[in-house]
């Protein structure tokens, strides 16, 4: 196909794709577009990308020499699929991949249970952190942003690829799910009453996090089994929900291997 008849065909498509940027339209459809390699190889890794688009001067990512359906677009167009200031080149067309929550945590021993987090960069740096820690999975609860926002799957770099995501209305069922499949609920908070070092890390673990301004409501931390405190030994007031994340789930893994 020339440049001339793909400008075309992606005229032709491109306001019903430009439709995904809407969350209900997402849902609805159960689609969503991955921008940019990293997003794209990994959905290429778990089989979901429908069709491909790109420039023609792109180096596509591994696993496109698979997919018999490629479309070449012109840069114009690309930009219009993507929500990045300067795109990279390659979008790709993919099904949803989030899991049934019961299927995300069976057999788990080590989980992130996001509650009401509604930051599409904190949510994804969330599930980068559990997978580069060895979480078997990831639970967006409640309020939480959308997994197929633009901004959350390019936070996670591929990682909302790489392990379950489970997606639950209800923050305070995912919490009687993961207690129900064996798994210790411990909320991360500041006001805990024990601390990192000495919370029962050994076993099956969900760390429960809030909110990044107002943390965990009171009467869904009142669910879980423990609260835990971070230690903060210099002067600032609090964590950044990305960071905590990352000390709770390492800590978990080191104690758990």
């Amino acid at each position: 196909m020339d440049e001339d008849g793909a400008q075309r065909l992606s005229r032709n498509r491109l306001k019903e794709l430009r439709r995904l940027s809407r969350r209900s339209e997402r849902s609805e459809r159960r689609l969503f577009l991955a921008d940019g390699p990293k997003a794209v190889e990994g959905a290429l890794a778990v089989g979901c990308v429908v069709e491909l688009f790109a420039k023609r001067d792109t180096e596509l990512p591994p696993g496109s020499d698979s997919l018999a359906e490629i479309t070449w677009i012109d840069e114009r167009a690309l930009a219009s699929l993507s929500d990045s200031v300067t795109p990279a080149g390659v979008v790709a067309l993919c099904r949803y991949v989030d899991v049934p929550l019961d299927q995300a945590l069976a057999g788990a021993r080590l989980v992130a249970i996001c509650a009401d987090v509604r930051d599409p960069g904190n949510a994804g740096t969330v599930i980068r952190c559990a997978d580069a820690a060895g979480a078997d999975a990831v639970v967006l609860a409640g309020d939480s942003v959308d997994l197929y926002n633009p901004k959350t799957l390019r936070a996670s770099v591929g990682s909302a690829f790489h392990l379950p995501i489970a997606v639950e209305r209800s923050a305070a069922a995912a919490v009687a799910a993961a207690q129900a499949a064996g798994l210790t609920v411990l909320a991360a908070d500041g006001a805990g009453e024990v601390g990192l070092y000495d919370a029962p890390l050994a076993g099956p673990t969900a760390w429960l996090f809030g909110n990044e301004a107002w943390g965990l409501p009171e009467e869904l931390a009142a669910l879980a089994d423990h609260r835990v405190a971070i230690p903060i030994h210099g002067r600032a007031e609090s964590l950044n929900l990305s960071t905590a994340a990352a000390l709770c789930l390492y800590e978990s893994k080191r104690t758990q291997m």
